[in-house]
């Protein structure tokens, strides 16, 4: 692990390139092998290279950068150069419509954009108008391609350093696409950035011998931080994927990899269980019995690890609740496992922990320097190193989002246990106000509706006279039975009322025929459906 004073990005990248040297950095998984390797001495002299180019196109102090990439080495490259250059990144998710991308550029006041091939005909009206770095060109890196690259380079040399960044300074701006509907600026300082990343480890260590997969986009602060910056700080090599994280793409690129931790969105390991493991558990007669369950699972467990390449000690899963059935089969497995909880506005951990080491539907416990408080409404606020600078150009939404003495209000609700263990109950938005002022959690109902094989996805909201009404998409093994459907709906409602309060029972079930509209971490865009009038 490498010994950081200030607690800065570009800090980080030239530390991690002259402790670790020759051990690879960065590669990219295609089909049945790596290619396109990256070494920490490599990856010190680009990120140093593209902060030298960054100054000498004209970018100054506090200038923001696009980054519209695809996951790939070229991307923590730009990342940590922009920091070397004291200029803040704006990652943009290559998800965003071209107007979405067109916006953020406005609002942020971009002086430069990075793209790759991939990614450039979305960026078009910028790359139009702006200096702009084709970051997978082949020739931006290479010391030979052009003199003013040459004397850039030159002008870098093994000596560049980030004396002139401070730790409090900006160092990001991250664009949420949030269940509530609006996008804002996040802004990020180094400090915030690292000092999780460094908290991260009384979570799970990283080593220079472990090898991490990445699988979520880069953009997101999630994977940045947690899957980017904490690897780096222990020396790992990490994989990015060639294409899109499909199980077809994922386990040929686990069993090649054969990774030691990632990080994931609960969606992965929910497909991965009722796809595949479910129905198996449920054609053996052992499953059947109480005393023999536990051994099958424990069997299914070892199964799952050998697709998974038979080495994993760290599976982190974030950005989405996770559904009850999924971790029960996980925590019984023996599945190394971990749940965190957090927002882009928390840099973005604020808690967790190891594999086995906390309760079940838990978040785990606060992270180190971090402070969790339950207001009298029952909304999770965050006090601590982690939590944003505020939000870009939006004074009144950055005063509205800290309490009076300055605790950041998370907008979720929760509870603590007496042993400091974190819950999650839903977002304080989604909340239902019942007929006589009960406090109902649709996430909580939305849970129950997963387990069921009818259901691929669910929705609760409140019918147009204040009853509840539950949207459903159903799975592909509900629409080959549509002649007994409707029975088998009842049937799923009859057991998920006998499971709620009477204030919170489902009044029916409304099959949905499209697929909800989610952010990138999958959660529902609830604000969409909100006003939904269920038919008399």
């Amino acid at each position: 692990m490498i010994i950081l004073e200030k607690r800065t990005l570009g800090e980080l990248a030239l530390k991690a390139a002259s402790k670790y040297k020759k051990k690879t950095a960065f590669r990219v998984f295609r089909e049945k092998g790596v290619y396109n390797e990256l070494n920490y001495a490599e990856f010190g002299r680009r990120a140093a290279l593209f902060a030298a180019l960054l100054k000498n196109t004209g970018i100054k102090t506090h200038d923001r950068v696009m980054i519209l990439a695809e996951n790939c080495p070229e991307w923590p490259v730009a990342y940590f150069g922009i920091a070397l250059a004291n200029a803040v990144s704006v990652p943009v998710l290559t998800d965003f419509t071209d107007e979405q991308i067109f916006s953020i550029a406005e609002h942020a006041q971009i002086s430069a954009v990075c793209v790759t091939e991939r990614t450039a005909a979305k960026a078009a009206r910028l790359v139009n108008t702006m200096p702009f770095f084709m970051l997978n060109s082949g020739e931006l890196f290479d010391n030979e391609a052009a003199a003013v690259k040459t004397a850039a380079l030159s002008e870098a040399g093994d000596s560049f350093d980030d004396a002139n960044t401070a730790e409090d300074d900006p160092a990001s701006i991250i664009y949420t696409s949030g269940t509530t509907g609006f996008s804002k600026g996040v802004v990020l300082s180094h400090k915030n950035i690292i000092s999780t990343s460094l908290a991260s480890r009384c979570f799970i260590r990283i080593f220079s011998r472990d090898r991490v997969l990445s699988v979520i986009p880069l953009a997101h602060t999630y994977e940045c931080t947690i899957g980017l910056v904490t690897p780096l700080i222990g020396g790992a090599s990490i994989t990015y994927l060639d294409k899109p994280p499909s199980p077809s793409i994922m386990l040929p690129a686990m069993q090649a990899v054969r990774p030691t931790a990632m990080i994931t969105v609960p969606l992965f390991i929910e497909k991965i269980y009722r796809g595949f493991i479910l129905p198996k558990l449920e054609s053996n007669p052992l499953y059947k019995w109480k005393i023999t369950r536990n051994i099958v699972m424990r069997a299914a467990g070892s199964r799952l690890m050998a697709v998974m390449g038979s080495s994993l000690r760290f599976f982190g899963i974030g950005g989405a609740p996770l559904s009850e059935d999924t971790e029960i089969f996980l925590k019984k497995s023996g599945f190394p496992y971990s749940i965190g909880y957090g927002l882009t506005e928390t840099s973005p951990l604020v808690s967790g922990s190891s594999p086995y080491h906390f309760p079940l539907r838990s978040a785990g416990k606060p992270m180190t320097g971090v402070e969790i408080r339950i207001s009298g409404e029952g909304e999770i606020q965050v006090r601590g190193p982690n939590v944003m600078m505020g939000y870009y150009r939006d004074e009144e939404q950055t005063r509205n989002a800290f309490t009076s003495d300055n605790w950041f209000k998370t907008g979720d609700l929760g509870y603590l246990d007496k042993k400091g263990n974190l819950y999650i109950k839903g977002r304080l938005k989604a909340l239902i106000i019942g007929p006589s002022g009960e406090n109902i959690y649709p996430e909580e109902i939305e849970s129950m509706l997963h387990s069921s094989f009818l259901v691929e996805d669910a929705l609760v909201v409140p019918g147009s006279k204040g009853e509840l009404v539950a949207l459903i998409v159903l799975s592909e093994k509900a629409q080959t039975a549509l002649a007994a459907l409707a029975e088998m709906l009842e049937e799923l409602k009859q057991n998920v009322n006998n499971r709620l309060a009477i204030f919170s029972r489902l009044n029916r079930i409304e099959v949905h025929n499209e697929p909800f509209e989610k952010t990138p971490t999958r959660k529902i865009k609830r604000f969409l459906y909100q006003e939904n009038k269920p038919k008399n």
